[in-house]
């Protein structure tokens, strides 16, 4: 099951939800298809539990939302980009372990 603290976002609310945020917020580009993606949803859902208020967790579905994977160059998932300042300020590819997250999320909260 979902979290609750887990955003879907669109092409349409990208911007004021992640861009303009007031908080660091991870994005989870990601698509139906994509095992790796199932295999780390529960990871997300549980970040966005844990670093609740510190930290804005969003998922992009790259099939249903194409304007901002082009924007943003997504050609391979999952694609995790941290935003801060309306700036991606870092990234990981693939389905990487837990504690490779949490390091990169500690550089920007």
């Amino acid at each position: 099951m979902a979290s609750e603290n887990v955003k879907n976002i669109t092409d349409q609310t990208f911007d004021a939800e992640v861009v303009k945020a007031d908080v660091p917020t991870l994005v989870d580009f990601w698509a139906v298809w994509c095992g790796p993606c199932r295999q780390i949803a529960p990871m997300i859902d549980a970040i966005a539990d844990e670093y609740k208020g510190k930290l804005k967790v969003a998922k992009v579905d790259v099939d249903a939302n194409q304007i901002i994977a082009q924007q943003y160059m997504i050609s391979s998932i999952p694609r995790l980009l941290i935003f801060k300042g309306g700036k991606v300020v870092g990234q990981l590819i693939g389905a990487v372990p837990r504690s490779k997250l949490d390091a990169e999320l500690q550089k920007h909260i």
